[in-house]
């Protein structure tokens, strides 16, 4: 199925090899016969996860990142530290280390790629319901402010374009649409 589409690899090499991503350069043998370098980004997976309340709050982190230059408001989420790593437990320990809360359910909303055309990052989305609060314990290089708010301000703020972050906007506009069933 889709034969027609699929492109093969004939060469790859190692660009880059950081902490977090590893650049690849390959040749990919394309459909029609002829080969195209293809440049992209191996990266091991990650987890986020929308915390909710049962009056309808949701828990969000608010951080700088660096890459866009910018503070954002998110879900709380963090990469495997593995690529075999089970994605629930990733999501269970982001969760705890950049709100401090603990849940009594964690359901799976979704798994979406992040950037198809450059990178292979999947991230597993779960909400989060039945918390308990506890101490924030985030990564010696994290720096977040936890920020409590209605899922219908949620919503608007991604509406209007507040809340731009991908992973966020799919928990949030998921749990809206769950919601209204």
């Amino acid at each position: 199925m889709y034969e027609d589409l699929i492109e093969k690899t004939v060469k790859s090499e190692d660009v880059y090899d950081g902490c977090l991503l590893h650049v690849k350069r390959d040749t990919a043998l394309l459909p029609n016969g002829e080969q195209a370098p293809r440049e992209w980004i191996k990266h091991p997976g990650a987890s986020a996860v929308l915390p909710m309340l049962p009056d309808g709050t949701v828990i969000l982190v608010r951080q700088y990142r660096y890459p866009v230059q910018r503070v954002t408001l998110e879900i709380p989420a963090g990469k495997l530290d593995a690529p075999d790593e089970d994605p629930y437990v990733c999501a269970v320990r982001e969760l705890s280390e950049e709100t401090g809360y603990t849940a009594e359910n964690i359901e799976k909303l979704t798994t979406i790629g992040t950037t198809v055309g450059f990178s292979n990052e999947y991230i597993h989305i779960y909400k989060a319901e039945g918390l308990t609060p506890g101490e924030m314990h985030p990564d010696d290089d994290e720096f977040l402010n936890v920020v409590k708010l209605p899922l219908a301000e949620a919503v608007a703020m991604v509406r209007d374009g507040r809340i731009f972050d991908a992973k966020s906007i799919v928990a949030i506009l998921m749990a809206n649409d769950a919601l209204k069933k």
